[in-house]
């Protein structure tokens, strides 16, 4: 009895609101249905789109049929041209593919031309070709200058076998 009369804490509780329960069909159709209308543009984009999605589904369709029909005509003709079908096809599927691998080859080989070239330019400041020149000039007068020095080596060891074979 003397705990009613003492003063209690004051409590705060609270209570999270409660969403009103949706049908679950519902909550659906609130999600994907707009709150407006479409616009009029998107109107017109549809009414544009059916008929054209239509004509191409049609040739769609059109070409279905007759791959089908060409298929049934000529596959007794393949199955009685095999015998000269399959080694011409093996044939014709190695040509066109040398012919893409020489290609390819011959791009590699350009490009990697193309590279050379674009590095020497980078690399010197200068046309490739002048560079290319200068070198073979400098190479000339380097081989010019080492000739001439083999030739007084072998000058001078030649006086000097005369002149030792003159003594003896």
């Amino acid at each position: 009895m003397a705990d009613r009369n003492r003063p209690q804490p004051h409590q705060v509780q609270v209570h999270p609101q409660q969403q009103p329960l949706i049908h679950r069909y519902d909550a659906g159709k609130t999600s994907l249905l707009p709150r407006h209308g479409p616009s009029t543009g998107q109107v017109l984009a549809v009414i544009m789109l059916f008929p054209v999605g239509g004509a191409l589904l049609g040739l769609a369709g059109i070409t279905l049929v007759g791959s089908l029909i060409g298929l049934a005509v000529a596959t007794p003709v393949f199955v009685i041209f095999s015998p000269v079908l399959v080694p011409a096809v093996i044939l014709l599927a190695g040509a066109v593919a040398a012919l893409l691998t020489s290609g390819a080859f011959g791009l590699t080989g350009l490009s990697s031309i193309s590279w050379v070239f674009n590095s020497l330019r980078q690399a010197t400041g200068q046309e490739p070709l002048d560079y290319a020149k200068r070198r073979v000039q400098e190479g000339t007068m380097y081989v010019g200058e080492k000739t001439k020095q083999a030739g007084e080596t072998i000058k001078s060891t030649a006086q000097e076998g005369i002149n030792v074979g003159g003594r003896t």
